[in-house]
């Protein structure tokens, strides 16, 4: 306890690591690479302290992200923390036994001390730093007070003594920059003794370069799986320092594959078995590769920045006017993806539009036999092709990042479950009871119905109609389908939806 401010208090070490020549780096503010503190500190801290103090609190049944996530926190991997509580129990190899073998006294010989030498690394607020509009409250301030030359002291909240009941009143006053598994492991524990964690602190480090050091800490030097640092670190997608030096493709690509994987095999997606994953020429139920399904997902929802025009992929870019991404999991963004694909499928299904009818015409149904929609499956059909995925993934992206905002996308996510397909139909669900997300995609979904999806093989079509879509073949074709598709919904879309159209077409400068 400090006697002067009656504050829980803890001795750290400053830590100073900086050298000349770093004073001639750039520093932009406006990027989040303010310029960051020329010390650091070290100490030791419970980890139920720490926890509370950066808002890792027990997760809730109807709410895995409490009020206070702001996206900086990385993706909670359930399985990672239980693993670390079981090494801290009694180490390694008995934590890596079945749990069988841990209750049985045959094994009791393999236990040793679980020791978490590996500090965590944290960042301390400060007033001034804010957080999509919200700062730490003057009374939940970590403070930092200079003792000597080398040494500190890290003062906690004022009331913060009460073990487990102290709550931060706006947001949290420290944030994890790597080590959130680690805290997790200690969620419920009743672990007797004393258990400490090494902690190094910085204080007032922006955004950027906390992304900087998770990926310093965790990526470069273990080559961890791409996939997970995209969850991990959302922030990681944007960075342009990475974009230089490695690019983002390989998180990009990753992810892209993920995804189609999980629209292939999860069986409440449209596009269940009908993506043809290995490219095998003649594949039964579909023309469209997988290959071409991570190419349209590269140019849409994955993408990061689309040349100087503020459009970006929903996954995988800064979002409306906020200086964060979507922080969903894999699960969470296959999930948005079926969910739209559902109620597009719904719409096209429901449409009796002439394009529609002449699609489903007896003659293609001998040629592609079976009890699908051939409106949405068909042969002669832009959404059975490369260019059609291509456009309706671009036109949902687009549309969706516009009203990023007003649809309350950053706040949605953290759904429950075990396995990846119940994490789905989490998610499905939990999309489900979000009326304002609801209306926006259903009225999107019938606009995009509305269009004409014949291909220009198509019959029935006139000589203006298989010009136009004799357009859309070919690399420039993608282009032209997408204008002509802005077109459609500036001038037919329901609700929203045409203003919004007429938004992205301004910024793509169609």
């Amino acid at each position: 306890m400090n006697e002067r401010t009656g504050r829980k208090s803890i001795s750290a070490i400053k830590v100073r690591q900086w050298l000349s020549d770093w004073d001639e780096i750039e520093w932009n503010p406006d990027e989040n690479r303010a310029e960051p503190p020329h010390l650091f500190y070290q100490f030791s801290m419970k980890a139920s302290d720490l926890k509370a103090l950066s808002g890792v609190y027990p997760r809730t049944t109807d709410r895995a992200r409490s009020s206070e996530d702001l996206g900086i926190q990385r993706a909670h991997q359930g399985e990672r923390s239980k693993e670390i509580r079981r090494f801290v129990e009694f180490g390694y190899p008995w934590s890596a036994l079945s749990e069988a073998k841990r209750r049985s006294d045959e094994f009791y010989d393999l236990r040793q001390p679980g020791w978490l030498p590996t500090a965590l690394v944290i960042n301390i607020l400060t007033p001034g730093d804010e957080r999509k509009g919200r700062r730490v409250s003057a009374a939940d301030l970590v403070k930092i007070e200079d003792v000597g030359a080398d040494t500190a002291k890290i003062l906690l909240p004022e009331g913060f003594c009460e073990e487990g009941s102290w709550r931060s009143e706006a947001i949290p006053p420290i944030e994890v920059i790597d080590g959130q598994h680690r805290l997790w492991a200690f969620e419920d524990a009743n672990l007797e003794g004393k258990y400490e964690l090494p902690v190094v602190a910085f204080e007032g480090l922006d955004l950027s370069w906390q992304a900087y050091l998770f990926y310093t800490i965790n990526i470069k030097p273990k080559k961890i799986n791409p996939s997970l640092a995209f969850d991990l670190y959302p922030l990681l997608r944007t960075e342009e320092w990475l974009a230089k030096f490695e690019g983002h493709m390989v998180y990009r690509e990753t992810r892209a594959q993920e995804i189609v994987d999980r629209l292939w095999w999860h069986p409440r997606s449209p596009w269940h078995q009908r993506i043809n994953m290995l490219g095998e020429v003649g594949y039964k139920g579909t023309m469209v590769t997988q290959a071409a399904w991570v190419r349209s997902l590269l140019h849409s929802f994955v993408k990061s920045w689309e040349g100087n025009v503020k459009v970006g992929g929903l996954y995988g870019a800064a979002v409306g006017r906020h200086e964060t991404v979507l922080s969903w999991t894999l699960n969470e963004q296959a999930a948005f993806l079926i969910f739209v694909g559902r109620l597009f499928q719904k719409a096209v299904k429901e449409s009796k539009a002439p394009w529609a009818e002449e699609l489903r015409r007896p003659s293609y149904s001998q040629l592609f036999p079976g009890d699908e929609d051939l409106a949405f499956f068909g042969p002669n059909n832009l959404l059975n092709q490369d260019q059609g995925i291509r456009i309706l993934l671009q036109v949902v992206n687009d549309l969706c990042y516009m009203r990023a905002d007003q649809l309350g996308l950053l706040d949605w996510g953290g759904v429950q479950g075990e396995e990846d397909e119940e994490q789905i139909d989490s998610g499905i669900s939990s999309l489900e009871d979000e009326e304002e997300i609801v209306v926006y995609l259903t009225d999107l979904s019938e606009s995009l119905a509305s269009y004409d999806w014949r291909a220009s093989s198509a019959s029935g079509l006139t000589e203006a109609q298989r010009t136009l879509k004799a357009s859309f073949r070919g690399s420039g074709g993608y282009k032209e389908l997408r204008v002509d598709m802005l077109r459609h919904l500036v001038s037919g879309g329901k609700g929203d939806i045409a203003e919004a159209a007429a938004e992205v077409r301004r910024r793509l400068g169609y």
